[in-house]
């Protein structure tokens, strides 16, 4: 992968904690043990997983694009807060920041809202130097980020935001949040299972599902290691999923591994995905509130 791309992808992937996570976090889990004892489970993981910053100052804009857009759910409002483009000969760059309104827990909404503005704002700024740079050696360089809602039902809401970098070729990488509406709670994959063996149980089923893909269609090519095959790239083969690894509850209530471009895959694969049967992680479950 290009190097520009590299930098890129891991700024989006891995922005910085914010000072404030500590006291947000803390926050959290105290309202949602006072708030229903039976989640507590869940409310830790929850905290754990939002890399905010408290407190997002909202504009006119703001409110007005709060008050324009359908709602989803019931008042739970998805909103594009910023949407800025720019363009000339050497460059191109378009962002989407996506708002969350009407959640019913306003300190989860900001700092949900926070994470989203800050992230896209280090990601111009990223952007920037490279353009900067880009200007004394020639070239052209794009960036587009966005989102989209996967999953929106009456008790869950994945949004998945994206971003598509260009620099003589191309990378996408993804982001979801899975948020219960009705218990105020974004769910981290970990908050799923009684333990940590999930993590090798959905990452032999992944390996089983890239061996028949491969072996259905020549044209299909995963990093994987094959039985009784020499390995290209020993390397790059995918191992493991990781504990926080990229994943979303699609609309049939069935557990969804992402992977982006060039993670387990030669980049024209694009970003690819796992549907994982539930009878494979049954006995993992915490419970069939989420999966089906």
């Amino acid at each position: 992968m290009d190097d520009k791309l590299k930098k890129f992808k891991d700024e989006y992937e891995h922005p910085p904690i914010p000072d404030e996570l500590s006291s947000v976090v803390n926050k959290t889990i105290a309202a949602r043990r006072r708030k229903n004892k039976s989640l507590s489970w869940l409310a830790s993981v929850t905290a754990a997983c939002i890399l905010l910053i408290a407190g997002v100052n909202t504009s006119p804009a703001f409110a007005q694009a709060m008050s324009d857009v359908p709602v989803l759910g019931n008042l739970f409002k998805v909103v594009t807060v910023r949407d800025y483009a720019e363009r000339d000969e050497q460059t191109e760059i378009h962002m989407e920041t996506p708002g969350i309104v009407n959640l019913g827990d306003e300190e989860l909404e900001q700092a949900l809202n926070s994470k989203y503005l800050t992230e896209n704002k280090q990601l111009y700024e990223t952007f920037k130097d490279e353009v900067a740079a880009l200007k004394e050696g020639g070239g052209h360089l794009g960036l587009d980020s966005g989102y989209e809602v996967v999953t929106d039902n009456e008790q869950l809401l994945t949004l998945r935001r994206y971003v598509v970098e260009f620099a003589g070729g191309s990378a996408e990488s993804r982001q979801y949040d899975t948020i219960d509406k009705v218990n105020h709670i974004v769910i981290t994959l970990p908050s799923l299972f009684k333990d940590e063996s999930y993590i090798s149980a959905i990452s032999d089923h992944i390996k089983q599902q890239m061996r028949e893909q491969m072996s259905a269609n020549p044209d299909k090519i995963y990093w994987v290691e094959q039985p009784d095959a020499q390995p290209e790239m020993p390397e790059d083969q995918f191992k493991s999923i990781t504990m926080e690894q990229s994943f979303y509850i699609n609309p049939e209530g069935k557990l969804v591994i992402s992977f982006n471009e060039y993670d387990v895959a030669p980049g024209y694969m694009g970003v690819v995905e796992f549907t994982i049967p539930t009878e494979a992680i049954a006995d993992l479950l915490v419970s069939h509130e989420y999966i089906k």
